[in-house]
């Protein structure tokens, strides 16, 4: 891994209102590292990623990607710069093939306008990458089949793909795993683990801890907008700050993916 981070996270704090919802952060994400994000519901998580994003503004602290500062450009802008998000509610196109979806996020490098990138989803090089990509999470043998007919797990692999099209530097995924079954859920996380060993840094955030002590590398935790944590995952999970955050310091729930969507 490089020396220089990736993505930097520096005092990164978000109100809404009088609401703190993230609480003067700060982390890096080196070169080829798989990261867990986690932390209790309203912990700050999926708000932090949004700051990471744009889809929120900071209101005080940087984002650095490569060493170029993020805070100020558009969704768009960081899409280009090489961010890309992988979201937990799967919202495809549903009148457009599982490929064709993942072509339209392909052409999008071309263009901002949706309109003028699905011109270009006949394009061959963009069909093309839209077949690699569902290879990649392995569902090309659905590529024509339409979003309305498949299961949630195979949607998730779908909006994996579609994230992956835009050929990140960094890749951002938000509880992929919320809403499978266990199965569903340890294959999902084993196709996350063949994306980052193809090269791919990757940052995670999962209420599911069995997956995530499996997977992770390092892990940030969050409680309260704050950061309580930053290490190896045994070493994060046995401190007694971060025990007191899952259920008052008992046994550690290792498999929540069932929960409702983080709004903090």
């Amino acid at each position: 891994m490089s020396r220089h981070p990736l993505l930097k996270v520096e005092n990164v704090t978000v109100r809404f209102g009088v609401l703190t919802a993230v609480n003067q952060v700060s982390f890096d994400v080196h070169q080829g590292e798989l990261l867990g994000l986690i932390g209790p519901n309203g912990a700050g998580k999926t708000t932090m990623l949004r700051a990471i994003t744009g889809v929120v503004n900071a209101t005080e602290g940087e984002v650095y990607l490569s060493g170029a500062p993020l805070v100020g450009l558009t969704i768009e802008r960081r899409i280009r710069q090489g961010l890309s998000l992988s979201q937990q509610l799967v919202k495809p196109l549903r009148n457009l093939s599982l490929l064709e979806n993942v072509a339209l996020a392909a052409g999008g490098q071309k263009t901002v306008s949706p309109l003028r990138a699905l011109s270009h989803v006949s394009n061959a090089n963009e069909l093309a990458i839209g077949m690699q990509m569902l290879e990649k999470v392995g569902i090309a043998d659905r590529a024509h089949q339409m979003p309305g007919t498949q299961p949630l797990g195979i949607l998730k692999r779908l909006e994996l793909a579609r994230a992956l099209a835009l050929k990140p530097q960094l890749f951002l995924l938000d509880e992929p795993l919320a809403g499978l079954n266990s199965s569903e859920a340890r294959g999902l996380a084993n196709t996350i683990t063949e994306i980052h060993q193809s090269g791919m840094t990757v940052v995670l955030i999962e209420h599911n801890l069995s997956e995530v002590m499996r997977l992770c590398q390092r892990l940030i935790v969050l409680d309260n907008g704050k950061k309580i944590g930053d290490g190896m995952p045994r070493e994060v999970m046995q401190d007694p700050v971060v025990r007191a955050a899952y259920l008052g310091g008992d046994t550690l729930a290792t498999s929540q993916s069932q929960e409702e969507p983080e709004h903090a």
